[in-house]
């Protein structure tokens, strides 16, 4: 799978529940539609947060999510693009 481009990146690693959506909200008022935001998390949870998020919101499209390992923790990273 070709890596997701991405314009904002959100660093939320080590906040839990709902901080990683709260601080993904914020940035996601200075996007223009059409624009992809990458969020950084740790919690675990993340993963289900965001896809039960996007089903709520009817401006904000779920693209990918992936996890990966950086700094020996494990990171769970979340594409959302702004409609």
């Amino acid at each position: 799978m070709a890596p997701v481009v991405y314009d904002v990146e959100v660093d939320a690693r080590g906040h839990q529940c709902p901080m990683p959506i709260v601080n993904a909200r914020k940035a996601l008022q200075n996007l223009q539609s059409g624009q992809v935001l990458r969020v950084l998390a740790t919690d675990p949870g993340s993963v289900n947060d965001f896809q039960g998020w996007v089903k709520m919101v009817t401006d904000v499209e779920l693209l990918a999510q992936e996890t990966t390992e950086m700094d020996g923790k494990t990171v769970y990273l979340h594409y959302v693009r702004k409609k």
